[in-house]
C-alpha cells in the first residue's frame, strides 16, 4: 500500500535490519515507474552489471506497488456513486456542444449545470454525515476521515455560490450568499455556548457573553442576537436596557436581498436601516463615560463594537473578527453584509487581497489555500492545491471550471489543464482494478491521449473466461449469452466507440474458448473481430480433433460451430477462404455421421461433391481419398462412373506432385493419421486407393457391357 513517502512489500525483499547483506552481495533494490500509471516494479539487481562469470541465473521476483493506496469499501461506494454524476455532466455537455458551441450562454443550460454540481454537493454531504456517525462502520476502519469529506464539502459548495450562482444573482450582491455559506460550514458561534449561556440569571457577567453576542451579530444570527439583547432588558444598566431594546428591531430589520425583488429596492431599504444604526451611534455616544462599565466589563465598548459592525466600519470589523478569533474569511464575507452591502462577485477579489495582506491564508491548510484561491478569482491557483488534498477534487473542480471557461487552455501543451487533472485523477482510480469501468469513462473525456490510455486499461481487464464447476456465469457464456466481465467489456467498448480494441477482446476470448475447446463461441467471437486468419485458426484445431481423437470428437465438435456458418456466409467483409475452411469442415463431419450412420449412398455423394466443389483443402484430398475405399468396395456401386473418375484424377495429381517434390502439401494430414508416418508410407496406402478404383472400374465395365459409362443413376454428376 502506498503511504507519504514509504511503499510496504510483502512478502519483504529484504528483512528489515538485513539491508548490509544486500549491500556485501553487491545487490541494491532498484524500481521502474510505470508509463501508463502511478505504479512501480521494483526488483533486485546487481549494483554493477555483472561480468559473465558472476552472472547469477536466479530468477529474482519482481513486486508491482501502486504509490497510491487502493480505496477502501467506503471510498470505492463514493468514487462510484460520484462517478454516475460525472457521466451525466459529461453528456449533457457533449451533446449541447453539438447543437450550440455557445450553449453555456443560456441560462436554462446553466440551470442544468448549477444542479449537477449541487449534486456533488448532496453526495458528498451524506459521505460526511456517514463518516461522522460515532458508531462503528460495517465496511471496517474509513480510510478518509469525516473531517476529509467536510473539506470537499466546504470547497465544492464554495465554487458553485462564487461561480455557479442562481438564476439572475450572477450580477447581485453576494454579501448574504457567502453569509450563508460560512455559516452552514464554519459554525460560530457554537450551540453548546448559546445553551450554557441561556441558562444562567445574569449571563452578561459570564467571559463569553459579549464575544458570543458579538459573533452572532456579525454572523446575521438574528435570533441568537434578539434573545440574548432582551435578556439585557434584566440588566442593571437602564442606558444598556434602553440601548438592547433599540438594538432589536434594528437586527431584526437589516435588509436581506432575497427578501426585495428589485436590488434598487434593496439598496434604498440599506441605506435607510443605516440611517437608523447612525441615530443609535448618536444615542450610545451620550451615554456618560461613569456609567459604561457594570463592574464585570465594559458593556458600552461592547455595544460600541456591536453598533460599529452594523455601521459597517471595516476597522471595527478587523477588531472584532481578530478579538473573536475569526480569519480572513470571517472578514470578507462580513465586510460584502456591513461595509459594502452591494459588493459584487466580480469585485470580491479585490476586497478579499486587502484582507489576506493583514491576514493571510494557513499555508499549512490546504482546505484554508483552496478557499483563498476561490474567493481572490484564481480558479488554477485553487485546482493546485485541491490536487494535494484530493485528486478527485480537482478532477471534478475542472470539469466545471473548464466547462465555464474559468481556466484557460495552454496551446502549446498537448493537455488543457482540465484534461491533466482528469488524467491524474484516472491514475489514481487506477490503484484499484475493480473500477476498470470508472476509469474508462473518466480517460475517455480526455481526447485522443486518454482514449488510447483507456485503451490500455480495457484491454487488462481480465475476462475471466475459464471453465469454473458450478458457475451460473458460466454456464451462461457456454450458452452463448455474453454475460459478467465479457458483457461490461463488450458494453463499454460500444459506449465509447473504442471498436479496435473490442475486436482485440472478442480475440482475445476466442483464444480462451479454443483452449477450452468451445469451438462454436471462438468461432462466433472471430467472426465479431473480423478476425479471419483467427477463424481459420479454429477450424484448424477443429480439424486437428479429427486426426487426434477420429471422427465421433470431430463430428461434436462441428455440430457446435456448424450454425456459425450461415452467419458468416451473409456477412458483408467475410473472406471466402476462411468461409470455405469452415464449409470443409461442417461437410466433412456430415460426411462422417452419415458413414457411421450406414448412410452409404449419401455419403458418397457428399465425398465427391467435396472434392468437385473444391471445398476439401488439397492438404485433405489424401484423407478423403482413404475414406473412399470402403465405400468403393461396397457391394453396390456407390458412385457414378464421372464420381470415380473425381476420385481418380485427385489421386493421380497427388502422386504427380509427390513426384515433383510436392508431395507434403498434399500428405501433411494423411501422414499425421497415420501416427506421423512418412510420405512413402503415405503413398502406399493410398495405392490401396488406386487399387479400390481399379476394381471399382472393372465392376463398372462388367455392369455397362454394351458402353464405356455406367448410367448415372441419381442424375448427379
Amino acid at each position: 500500500m502506498g503511504g507519504s513517502n514509504h511503499l510496504n512489500l510483502a512478502p519483504p525483499l529484504v528483512q528489515s535490519g538485513r539491508v548490509e547483506e544486500l549491500v556485501k552481495l553487491g545487490q541494491t533494490l532498484r524500481s521502474s515507474i510505470s508509463p501508463a500509471n502511478n505504479s512501480l516494479a521494483i526488483y533486485v539487481s546487481n549494483i554493477a552489471p555483472p561480468t559473465q562469470k558472476s552472472a547469477q541465473n536466479d530468477e529474482q521476483p519482481v513486486y508491482f506497488a501502486s504509490m497510491d493506496a487502493a480505496p477502501s469499501a467506503e471510498r470505492r461506494l463514493f468514487l462510484s456513486d460520484t462517478s454516475v454524476i460525472f457521466a451525466a455532466f459529461q453528456s449533457f455537455t457533449s451533446a449541447a456542444n453539438e447543437r450550440d458551441p455557445e450553449w453555456v450562454q443560456d441560462e436554462r443550460n446553466l440551470e442544468i449545470v448549477r444542479k449537477l454540481a449541487n449534486d456533488y454537493i448532496n453526495h458528498i454531504k451524506e459521505c460526511w454525515i456517514h463518516a461522522s456517525q460515532p458508531i462503528g462502520h460495517p465496511e471496517g476502519p474509513l480510510q478518509y476521515s469525516s473531517d476529509h469529506y467536510r473539506i470537499l464539502y466546504t470547497c465544492f459548495s464554495l465554487f458553485v455560490v462564487l461561480y455557479l450562482p442562481e438564476s439572475g444573482l450572477d450580477d447581485a450582491p453576494v454579501g448574504d450568499d457567502l453569509m450563508e455559506w460560512l455559516n452552514t460550514h464554519f459554525i460560530e458561534p457554537s450551540t453548546e455556548e448559546g445553551d450554557h449561556l441561556s441558562g444562567m440569571e445574569q449571563p452578561w457577567e459570564d467571559e463569553t457573553f459579549w464575544p458570543y453576542l458579538t459573533r452572532a451579530t456579525v454572523r446575521g444570527l438574528s435570533k441568537a442576537s434578539v434573545f440574548f439583547l432582551g435578556i439585557l432588558s434584566r440588566h442593571p444598566s437602564e442606558d444598556l436596557q434602553h440601548l438592547s431594546k433599540s438594538l432589536i428591531p434594528l437586527i431584526n430589520a437589516q435588509p436581506r436581498l432575497q427578501n426585495f425583488s428589485a436590488e434598487r429596492d434593496f439598496a434604498y431599504a440599506s441605506r435607510r436601516w443605516n440611517d437608523k444604526v447612525k441615530a443609535l451611534r448618536l444615542e450610545l455616544d451620550r451615554v456618560p463615560e461613569n456609567d459604561r462599565h457594570d463592574g464585570f466589563d465594559n458593556w458600552w465598548e461592547r455595544v460600541s463594537d456591536i453598533v460599529g459592525a452594523l455601521e459597517g466600519r471595516e476597522e471595527i470589523l478587523r477588531k472584532i473578527c481578530e478579538d473573536i478569533g475569526g480569519d480572513w474569511k470571517e472578514i470578507a464575507v462580513a465586510w460584502g453584509v456591513f461595509v459594502e452591502p452591494r459588493l459584487r462577485r466580480q469585485d470580491l477579489p479585490d476586497i478579499v487581497g486587502q484582507t489576506l495582506d493583514d491576514m493571510p491564508p494557513d499555508p499549512t491548510n490546504l482546505e484554508d489555500q483552496i478557499h483563498a484561491a476561490l474567493f481572490s478569482g484564481h480558479p488554477e491557483r485553487a485546482l493546485e492545491h485541491a490536487a494535494r488534498l484530493d485528486p478527485w477534487l480537482a478532477a471534478h473542480l475542472a470539469d466545471f471550471m473548464s466547462t465555464l471557461a474559468l481556466i484557460e487552455t495552454d496551446t502549446e501543451s498537448e493537455n488543457s489543464p482540465r484534461e491533466d487533472y482528469t488524467l491524474a485523477y484516472a491514475e489514481y482510480l487506477q490503484s484499484d482494478s475493480a473500477l476498470w469501468r470508472i476509469t474508462v469513462a473518466y480517460l475517455c473525456s480526455c481526447g485522443d491521449v486518454g482514449k488510447q490510455r483507456a485503451d490500455e486499461v480495457i484491454l487488462r481487464v481480465p475476462l475471466r473466461l475459464r471453465k469454473h464447476v458450478g458457475s451460473i456465469e458460466d454456464e451462461r457464456i457456454r450458452a452463448g449469452d455474453v454475460v459478467g466481465v465479457l458483457k461490461e467489456v463488450n458494453s463499454t467498448c460500444f459506449e465509447y466507440q473504442r471498436e479496435e480494441v473490442r475486436r482485440t477482446i472478442c480475440r482475445i476470448a476466442s483464444q480462451s474458448f479454443i483452449e477450452d475447446k468451445e469451438f462454436g463461441l471462438a468461432v462466433s467471437y472471430c467472426a465479431s473481430a473480423e478476425d479471419w486468419p483467427g477463424l481459420g485458426r479454429v477450424v484448424d484445431r477443429v480439424l486437428d480433433e479429427y486426426i487426434i481423437k477420429g471422427p465421433a470428437h470431430f463430428a461434436r465438435y462441428v455440430a457446435a460451430i456448424a450454425p456459425s456458418l450461415q452467419a458468416l456466409r451473409a456477412q458483408p467483409g467475410s473472406p471466402g477462404v476462411f468461409v470455405y475452411r469452415l464449409m470443409f469442415a461442417v461437410r466433412y463431419a456430415e460426411f462422417q455421421r452419415r458413414c457411421m450412420q450406414q448412410d452409404v449412398e449419401e455419403a458418397a455423394l457428399d465425398l465427391v461433391n467435396m472434392l468437385q466443389d473444391d471445398i476439401a483443402p488439397k492438404s485433405w484430398w489424401a484423407v478423403l481419398l482413404c475414406d473412399a475405399v470402403t465405400l468403393l468396395q461396397n457391394p453396390v456401386l456407390l458412385f457414378t462412373y464421372s464420381g470415380a473418375c473425381q476420385l481418380l484424377r485427385r489421386l493421380e495429381e497427388i502422386f504427380i506432385r509427390a513426384e515433383q517434390g510436392s508431395g507434403t502439401d498434399y500428405l501433411d494430414v494423411l501422414m499425421r493419421t497415420m501416427k506421423n508416418a512418412s510420405e512413402k508410407e503415405a503413398l502406399n496406402r493410398l495405392k490401396t486407393v488406386r487399387l479400390s478404383l481399379a476394381r471399382y472400374f472393372a465392376r463398372c465395365t462388367v455392369i455397362d457391357v454394351g458402353g464405356k459409362h455406367v448410367t448415372e443413376r441419381r442424375g448427379v454428376a
